[in-house]
């Protein structure tokens, strides 16, 4: 099975970027659709983005569309977020996922987490 690793997260100033990656062990990524998500303190656990297994079908929830953009390079097993124009209230552990078939759904694979934090 797949195991997602994440790696990129820090603390960047409101405004700023960061770029996560999301790398696999075990097996190649290529054949999964990856999520991100996040979780920030006190709340739940929420959807940001998601790229299906070739790459062609990309989704966002509203909060990040037009601001962060999720690609892959299957040749370096490796999915990326480009967070761009950082918030305050991007603040919060993101986490990497991933599930065969399609992006909707359970996903079943998680990594560990990376702390982003966004200061004002």
């Amino acid at each position: 099975q797949v195991q997602p690793v994440e790696s990129g997260g820090g603390l960047v100033q409101a405004g700023g970027s960061l770029r996560l990656s999301c790398a696999a062990s075990g097996r190649t990524i290529s054949s999964y659709a990856v999520g991100w998500f996040r979780q920030a303190p006190g709340k739940e656990r929420e959807f940001v983005a998601a790229i299906s297994w070739s790459g062609g079908n990309t989704y966002y929830a509203d909060s990040v569309k037009g601001r962060f953009t999720i690609s892959r390079d299957n040749a370096e097993n490796t999915v990326y977020l480009q967070m761009n124009s950082l918030k305050p209230e991007d603040t919060a552990v993101y986490y990497c996922a991933a599930k065969l078939r399609g992006i909707s759904g359970q996903y079943d694979y998680w990594g560990q987490g990376t702390q982003v934090t966004v200061s004002s």
